[in-house]
């Protein structure tokens, strides 16, 4: 151990504290991050729902099911891949509900968020993979936030470097958890520094999200292949990076656990992705008075039925019908409810060769809204035979990995 004053100055800082008392209330820096990055991922599932037609505020619906089963989910997974620390010799099995200390699972917090989701996607009528797509470019985004939490808990860094960003290390106080050790009236750093792999995964995320985006918009991709491009993104990242870190970690042949399971997971997400066609998937409401048709002439990209009627109180659709990208468009320009399946249009070609009437992720307008500005001109119940009811959704996750 050194103290800080001994430090190159050509290096990353860390935090010497990771928790403020604000009374007799812990705030934590990691928690803070965590709810930060659920907040992230929220507003780009809100925007990428309500382009494929969902009602406004959906995923404030989904997200009460899938946070805290994501959170459980990723506790889980940590206990049952390190459970020497509270089951081993001197293991104390009651920590492992001390989440505050740290410790979650990004593969459990997927399981668990992706039942949470499903639960309530069933509820609200939605499929799984129109929220699963509508998750991916916000999930590595949310994940890349909450990487954040690890520089404050100076975790989860890699081996000694040279390099000029390498990072200092403060030897944190197991006596006094979010604190550093003090020496001197001065925090105690680890000797040299150290690869931020934390901060290699949030700025992989990133661009792991710019990708998904991108190829997403080229792409057009559906039924469930914008998630699985994730998972493949987010998995070739984590392996590399997983090989750098030097934190405690279950092995299997010498190899960290994570290791395998992130080549596991790409593999499975690549034969997903090479074996699922079909198109991107749109939504209309099922039930609801029908709004007023827009202006003719005016671009159907610049068309946003979930404001009209504003200041109407909203009703949520009893379901949605899926369509394809042909009748969502007719649908948004004139209001009327299709009443057969779109013809389907594959994920590899380009959307629609007007440019002024594609709908696109990035200029598409908001959803539909539903109640008095909800589209739709049935009676309850009255669904035509071709139509497709939710039951399925998409998955969530909080990411703190141990």
């Amino acid at each position: 151990m050194t103290l800080a004053s001994t430090i190159p100055q050509a290096a990353l800082p860390s935090p010497s504290t990771a928790v403020w008392q604000l009374g007799p209330l812990p705030l934590r820096a990691y928690a803070l991050c965590i709810i930060a990055g659920i907040v992230v991922a929220c507003v780009v599932t809100e925007r990428r729902l309500r382009q494929r037609g969902v009602a406004p505020g959906a995923v404030l619906d989904i997200a009460v099911w899938a946070v805290p089963t994501g959170i459980i989910g990723a506790r889980i997974y940590h206990v049952i891949t390190s459970p020497e620390k509270y089951f081993g010799a001197g293991g104390e099995p009651l920590k492992a509900f001390a989440i505050w200390e740290g410790g979650l699972g990004i593969w459990g917090a997927v399981a668990g968020g992706a039942l949470g989701a499903w639960i309530a996607a069933r509820q609200l009528g939605i499929p799984l993979t129109v929220v699963a797509d509508a998750l991916a470019p916000g999930l590595p985004l949310a994940q890349a936030v909450g990487r954040l939490g690890n520089w404050f808990n100076n975790e989860l860094y890699g081996g000694l470097t040279t390099l000029p960003w390498g990072l200092r290390v403060h030897d944190m106080d197991p006596s006094n958890p979010g604190h550093a050790k003090v020496v001197d009236g001065e925090p105690v750093l680890l000797p040299g520094l150290y690869h931020p792999t934390f901060l290699y995964e949030a700025l992989w995320n990133v661009g792991v999200a710019a990708l998904v985006l991108f190829l997403d918009r080229k792409l057009r991709l559906g039924k469930g292949r914008a998630f699985a491009l994730y998972v493949m993104g987010y998995t070739a990242g984590r392996f590399w990076i997983e090989l750098m870190r030097t934190d405690e970690a279950t092995h299997i042949l010498g190899v960290r656990l994570n290791v395998f399971t992130s080549a596991l997971v790409f593999v499975g997400a690549l034969i997903y992705f090479l074996r699922v066609r079909g198109p991107r998937e749109y939504l209309v409401p099922i039930g609801g008075p029908t709004p007023a048709p827009a202006a003719t002439g005016g671009d159907v990209s610049q068309v946003d039925l979930s404001q009209r009627g504003a200041g109407a109180q909203a009703t949520a659709p009893e379901g949605y019908r899926v369509v394809g990208e042909e009748q969502f468009r007719a649908y948004r320009d004139t209001g009327v409810v299709p009443d057969g399946p779109d013809a389907a249009v594959d994920d590899d070609t380009p959307g629609p060769a007007e440019p002024d009437a594609a709908v696109d992720d990035d200029d598409a307008p908001g959803p539909v809204a539903t109640g008095d500005d909800a589209p739709g001109d049935r009676e309850a119940g009255d669904v035509p035979a071709g139509d497709e009811r939710a039951g399925t959704t998409g998955p969530r996750a909080a990411d703190r990995e141990s």
